[in-house]
């Protein structure tokens, strides 16, 4: 199941990346400065961030309730 994550996970990275690459592509100018490079950096690396987070928060969360919303499921049919 981890590594099945990982995977998910390192795959929305990279196509978060790519995404994030293509769009500040078509709003650079001809001849990017430092300060576009570092605010692209930035940009990116809180997509990544809050990306993974959010697919972290939600296994577990779907991990730690499953058992419950079986019993439940149960107990209507029981």
């Amino acid at each position: 199941m981890l590594k099945k994550a990982g995977f998910v996970a390192a795959t929305a990275a990279g196509l978060m990346m790519l995404g994030g690459t293509a769009f500040a592509a078509t709003e650079s100018t001809p001849d990017p400065t430092f300060g576009d490079a570092y605010a692209t950096f930035i940009e990116g690396g809180g997509a990544l961030g809050y990306g993974a987070a959010s697919l972290v928060a939600g296994a577990y969360t779907g991990i730690a309730t499953t058992p419950a919303l079986i019993l439940h499921s149960l107990e209507h049919h029981g």
